[in-house]
């Protein structure tokens, strides 16, 4: 008798194949979530409190869009300004954890093309920077009567910054070699970048230099563009902010991509 009568034949349809894409952007969402109550529930709660204490104190004094009241208009600046801060934090920090315990070495073995590598790290960082947008606005737009006036302009404004800031995180958390250095790179570059771009406030607002100034913020363009989804009005044209965030995502994204095939300070 033939050994080939002993062996069982198994459907090919028994066996569940996952890509190595699909495997690391799993890795990657699982992460975040498994800890969501600090990764999404804080940042949740800290937009709240600068909600309380902004729109109570300077609801009655500022007034920046006719029909407008301010607490209305600080919340979608609070939910841009959570949706870029934690995709930033999603993949900086996965990287810089991943390169100091030393496990990078096995995400940078499997079988993963640059462009995959890039894609599930930053689809992963976009996915926790909407969940916590989102968690931000259905806590806030109780405090207030808001509607969008065209959810087009949110939707794009919050993917593609969600992308962007993502695809900075990677270039920071591949650059920093310590958690010192990651820090530096979010409290001199993305705070200050995201805190002057008119979340609390419209540009019209500040003296003509200070307005020259914020046009050289791209975090500006992020903001005011998702913000002219929910009043149809912005401080510039939506279709010009657009241009600038589509042009600033395309080098940040082309400059990751480049660091990951040199494999800049990622193999050593």
């Amino acid at each position: 008798m033939k050994d080939s009568t002993f062996i069982k034949k198994v459907p090919p349809q028994s066996f569940e194949t996952t890509s190595g894409f699909t495997a690391l952007f799993r890795k990657e969402v699982k992460r975040f979530w498994r800890v969501s109550f600090q990764t999404v529930a804080a940042p949740v709660l800290t937009a709240i409190l600068y909600l309380m204490i902004f729109g109570h104190v300077l609801e009655d004094h500022v007034k920046v869009y006719d029909s407008i009241s301010y607490t209305a208009f600080l919340i979608p600046g609070l939910v841009m300004m959570s949706l870029l801060q934690n995709s930033f934090a999603n993949t900086s920090s996965s990287l810089i954890q991943s390169k100091i315990t030393g496990n990078l070495i096995f995400v940078l073995l499997a079988p993963l093309s640059h462009l995959e590598f890039f894609s599930a790290y930053v689809l992963a960082a976009m996915v926790r920077g909407i969940v916590v947008g989102l968690g931000v606005f259905l806590a806030t737009c109780w405090f207030t009567d808001i509607a969008f006036n065209n959810w087009l302009w949110v939707l794009v404004f919050g993917l593609l910054s969600a992308g962007l800031l993502g695809a900075l995180g990677l270039i920071a958390g591949i650059w920093a070699e310590k958690f010192d250095q990651l820090a530096a790179f979010q409290n001199f570059f993305i705070m200050p970048a995201t805190m002057l771009s008119g979340v609390f406030y419209s540009i019209h607002s500040l003296p003509s230099i200070w307005q020259t100034i914020s046009h050289f913020n791209p975090f500006f363009y992020m903001i005011d563009g998702f913000r002219y989804g929910f009043f149809g009005a912005s401080d510039v044209s939506p279709w010009f902010s657009l241009s600038v965030v589509g042009a600033f995502f395309l080098v940040v994204a082309l400059l990751a991509l480049r660091l990951l095939a040199t494999g800049y300070k990622l193999r050593h």
